[in-house]
């Protein structure tokens, strides 16, 4: 979910989104990013990613519109437009129930409405027309709730990926190694460090087993 970065408002007030309202500039946005991102080629990691995602929503049965376009470059997972999983073909490699959980994790994030939950944040804070006199104000203001509730999102897609994992038969601690392989991170705008999301992960472990 990198897609809210307030880097959107900057484009806002070079001018570029004028008439529109703040979840058409969002959707804009989203759309250039996957635009831009390059498509993996058809053979067996595009293969092998796409069948994990195959299994997850043939077990699933995600009640929400949910697609996967296979991807090449630097992004690992992402949710886009509120339905669109971009997933690089890289996830391959990866042993399959960590694969599963990046892919869980994502679907996660369609599952649980959070492309909405943001827009709606976002149209509070800014109403009608975006305009530099009405993004200005509250731009420090609308960057922490909008940190806030995209940290809240990702503790939920991590939740929901666990549960994933159990119903198809890997062990919760999959979690914790997938987490892991990808070194310590910390707090960001958008996502919650790896200390906080490991913590978030192993307490909903521990609710399970007692």
């Amino acid at each position: 979910m990198r897609w809210l970065r307030l880097a959107i408002l900057g484009a806002v007030l070079a001018g570029q989104a004028r008439a529109e309202d703040i979840v058409d500039v969002l959707r804009r946005s989203q759309q250039q990013r996957l635009d831009a991102m390059a498509r993996a080629p058809a053979g067996a990691r595009a293969k092998t990613v796409r069948a994990s995602f195959d299994k997850l929503c043939q077990t699933l049965k995600p009640e929400s519109e949910v697609d996967l376009v296979v991807i090449a470059g630097p992004t690992a997972a992402e949710t886009l437009h509120g339905h669109t999983i971009v997933a690089n073909e890289s996830l391959a490699d990866l042993p399959e129930g960590e694969r599963i959980f990046i892919l869980a994790h994502e679907i996660g994030h369609v599952v649980n409405d959070h492309w909405r939950q943001m827009g709606g944040l976002y149209r509070r804070w800014i109403p009608g027309e975006v305009t530099p006199s009405q993004t200005d104000p509250v731009a420090g203001r609308l960057g922490r709730d909008a940190s806030m509730l995209a940290h809240r999102h990702e503790f939920e897609a991590d939740a929901y990926a666990l549960r994933a994992l159990r119903r198809l038969g890997f062990e919760p601690e999959v979690a914790a190694t997938a987490f892991m392989r990808q070194g310590m991170q910390q707090d960001t705008a958008t996502h919650p460090g790896t200390r906080k999301r490991l913590a978030a992960l192993r307490a909903a472990i521990a609710d399970v087993a007692e």
